[in-house]
């Protein structure tokens, strides 16, 4: 009879640490992924900073990449240049 009470002690001993454990080992299991996940985030905004701090530094020195620039994002154009928009067929419904 000993022995049937060690046992069940043993078991519900083992049953308590995981009740007690298993919630935060899944809780820094998830803390993890979040964490790769947002240094995934961090990596992909340096790199489009890097990006945008070259296009600034082009803009400031490279007065063909500041004309070009102003054409094709804010549609300038010389004086007694004309500008010609080419829009895609319309598809018929």
């Amino acid at each position: 009879m000993e022995k049937k009470k060690i046992i069940a002690l043993g078991v519900l001993g083992l049953i308590l640490l995981g009740v007690i454990f298993i919630p935060g080992y899944l809780r820094i299991k998830r803390l993890a992924a979040q964490n790769r996940d947002l240094e995934k985030q961090i990596k992909e905004i340096k790199e489009a900073n890097r990006r945008l701090q070259e296009e600034k530094q082009l803009i400031e020195t490279d007065p063909v990449y500041f004309e070009k620039m102003l054409r094709e994002e804010l549609g300038l154009a010389k004086e007694g240049e004309i500008v010609y928009k080419v829009l895609p067929p319309q598809q018929k419904q």
